[in-house]
């Protein structure tokens, strides 16, 4: 396989066909020597398909992982009420496990096995970190009825994402891709509560971000532009603006938490 053509979901319809036809032999074998050469044979073929990968990729969540625990941290930290504290932990919690399971996936060396259930969590985390981001504006931002309604709906959703992602791992690109974008922009269904409750810079900050996850998620849908597959491809630009807006929604979010009464 061509490394410029490289990208997570190929890895995995790659070794789909080995995974199946192997696990099929080792269930016809009945003896250990047959078993451990079906468990080598997928062993090799994940090591043949991460020798591939684009040079840098995984090296940019990597290093943003520990400056989102740090930040995360500070958040917390200055919340000036408990709720404001659990609204932080709650956002910091999911943004750490975005950046931190996607470096732990992407620069890894695993086996096939091992791959399967990363991706898993690299995929399902997206929509726990869109349901992070919401929780402190829903939280501290809504109240009566609107708030009961949109945190019940945000978490519902991104449930119902992660079970998507853990039982269907292989879904369509442009399903997933849908389904990342529908949960994104649900709150424009509470847009004149959230904009009263929130100063402008918040509110375009808040924007500015699901903007710029959202052109994110269309060029990991449409693998475009591909400028240096080997070294910065399509995913290396979906992650760099999954960055960008991790950064505007923490700015924004720190604006709600450290005014919250």
């Amino acid at each position: 396989m061509p490394a410029e053509r490289y990208d997570d979901t190929q890895h995995d319809s790659g070794t789909q066909s080995a995974t199946e036809h192997t696990a099929t032999f080792a269930e016809r074998a009945h003896d250990s020597g047959a078993r451990a050469l079906a468990g080598e044979s997928l062993d090799r073929a994940a090591d043949l398909l991460q020798a591939v990968k684009p040079r840098l990729r995984g090296w940019l969540h990597l290093g943003t992982a520990p400056l989102a625990l740090a930040a995360g941290i500070v958040l917390v930290s200055l919340a000036p009420t408990g709720f404001a504290r659990l609204a932080s932990a709650i956002y910091a919690v999911s943004a750490v496990l975005l950046f931190s399971t996607s470096a732990i996936y992407h620069v890894g060396r695993w086996s096939q096995r091992g791959m399967a259930i990363l991706r898993r969590l690299d995929h399902a985390n997206i929509y726990l970190i869109i349901a992070g981001t919401y929780t402190p504006f829903v939280l501290l931002v809504l109240d009566g009825t609107a708030r009961v309604a949109m945190i019940s709906t945000i978490w519902s959703a991104a449930i119902a994402g992660v079970l998507f992602k853990m039982f269907w791992l292989n879904a369509p690109r442009w399903l997933s891709t849908a389904l990342y974008l529908a949960l994104g922009w649900v709150a424009v269904l509470f847009v004149p509560d959230m904009v009263a409750g929130t100063a402008p810079a918040t509110w375009i900050l808040l924007l500015v971000g699901g903007v710029l996850y959202s052109v994110g998620a269309v060029v990991y849908g449409t693998r475009w532009p591909d400028p240096a597959p080997r070294w910065f491809g399509f995913h290396e630009i979906f992650h760099t603006l999954t960055i960008g807006a991790y950064v505007c929604h923490y700015i924004a979010v720190s604006f709600i938490v450290y005014t919250a009464a």
